[in-house]
C-alpha cells in the first residue's frame, strides 16, 4: 500500500495520515508481549508509518527502550523514515502513582538527554510536555525546548492536552507543530474552541484516544475485567452503567459499518481522518493484527450520507463518563 501523508502543521515535519502510539506496548494496558510488540512497530514502518509516539514514563523508560530495540531491529530504509514524539515530565512513584508534573527548564533539559539516552538517537523529532504544569509558566517550558532546538537535539515542538490560551502563549514564544489530545467520536471537546484555535494558528492535531482506550473498537465486551494496574480499571467510562450505557453507542456505530463493510474500529478511525488534512490519528495498537485492521481505515472513505449515519449513531457529548478519573481531568489544561 501506499501510505497517505499529513503535515505536522505549517512548521512542522510531514508524517504518514496515521501515527502508532507505543503507550499500550508498556504495561498500561496489562502485560504487553515484547517480541509481539517490536513486531508491531516494524510491521507499522513497513506499511509506511512514519510517526511513532511515546513518553519517557511509558513504563518509567520501558517504551523508550523498545523503540529503540525496534528501530535498532527495523532494516536501515525503514528505520531512516521514522519520526518519534517524546512526552515529558510526568511525575511517578515506584508504585506506578501519579504525582505531578514538572516542566521547569533545567527538568526540560534533563528529560532530553535521558530519552535521547535510552532511544539511542542525537535528536528527538518532536518533544512535548505532556501536561501543563502549573507551576511553569509555558513560555518558559517552550522556551527551552527552543533552545535543545537551536543545540540540534531537537527537531520541533509539540503540545499536550493544553487550552486555547496556553496554546497562544506557546505560539508566541516558538513555533509549534502540532497539539496532542484526545480527540475521537465519543471525546469532542476541542471541536469547541481547541480545533478553531489550532487551525488559525497553523497547528496540527495527533489525536490519541480515537479508540477511547478501546471502548469504541467494536472488542469490548461487558464483563472484561481488567487488573489494577490497566488504565480501563480506573476509567470512568469504563465502569458500571456509563460502560453498558457506552457500549450501547457502540452497537449503533456498528450497524453503520456493516452496512459500509468495515470494522467498528475502522469507521471510528475514518471519521478523524475525515475531520481535517491537520489531524493525525494515532492507533494505539499492540498486536499485529489490531495495526492491520487500523490500517484498513485509510481505505475507507465517507461521504455526506455516511457521516450524518455516524452522526446520528454517535451524537457529540454521547458518551457517559469522563475520559479520565477526577484527579487527572483536574491535570487537564484543556478542560478548563
Amino acid at each position: 500500500m501506499t501510505m497517505q501523508t499529513r503535515n505536522l502543521g505549517t512548521t512542522g515535519p510531514q508524517v504518514s495520515a496515521l501515527g502508532l502510539g507505543c503507550m499500550g506496548m508498556s504495561g498500561m494496558y496489562g502485560e504487553a508481549d515484547r517480541a509481539e510488540s517490536i513486531a508491531t512497530v516494524h510491521a507499522a514502518l513497513e506499511a509506511g508509518v512514519t510517526l511513532l509516539d511515546t513518553g519517557d514514563f511509558y513504563g518509567m523508560g520501558h517504551n523508550e527502550l523498545l523503540i529503540s530495540e525496534a528501530l535498532r531491529t527495523a532494516p536501515a530504509g525503514l528505520r531512516e523514515n521514522a519520526l518519534v514524539s517524546v512526552k515529558f515530565g510526568a511525575q511517578r512513584g515506584p508504585d506506578g502513582a501519579w504525582h505531578g508534573y514538572d516542566a521547569r527548564p533545567a527538568a526540560v533539559k534533563t528529560w532530553a538527554a535521558y530519552s535521547l539516552q535510552r532511544l539511542g538517537v542525537d535528536h528527538i523529532d518532536v518533544y512535548r510536555p505532556a501536561r501543563l504544569d502549573p507551576n511553569v509558566p509555558i513560555e518558559e517550558t517552550v522556551g527551552a525546548i527552543a533552545e535543545l532546538v537551536e543545540q540540534g537535539y531537537v527537531r520541533h515542538i509539540g503540545l499536550s492536552e493544553v487550552g486555547a490560551d496556553t496554546i497562544r502563549r506557546a505560539a508566541a514564544t516558538a513555533p509549534i507543530a502540532d497539539l496532542q489530545i484526545e480527540y475521537g467520536l465519543i471525546s469532542r471537546g476541542p471541536e469547541r474552541e481547541i480545533l478553531p484555535t489550532l487551525r488559525e494558528l497553523g497547528i496540527a492535531v495527533t489525536a490519541y484516544g480515537v479508540l477511547s482506550r478501546g471502548l469504541i473498537s467494536g472488542h469490548v465486551t461487558a464483563g472484561r475485567e481488567y487488573g489494577p494496574t490497566d488504565f480501563r480499571a480506573h476509567s470512568p467510562r469504563f465502569q458500571g452503567e456509563n460502560l453498558q450505557h457506552n457500549l450501547t453507542l457502540v452497537e449503533s456505530l456498528r450497524k453503520v459499518a456493516e452496512q459500509k463493510g468495515v470494522s467498528v474500529a475502522q469507521i471510528a478511525i475514518a471519521w478523524v481522518l475525515s475531520r481535517g488534512e491537520d489531524i493525525v490519528p494515532l492507533v494505539g495498537a499492540r498486536t499485529r493484527e489490531r495495526l492491520g485492521e487500523a490500517l484498513g481505515a485509510l481505505d475507507v472513505t465517507l461521504d455526506t450520507a455516511d457521516l450524518a449515519a455516524i452522526e446520528a449513531a454517535v451524537p457529540a457529548d454521547a458518551a457517559a463518563g469522563e475520559r479520565y478519573a477526577p484527579a487527572q481531568m483536574a491535570m487537564l489544561d484543556s478542560e478548563r
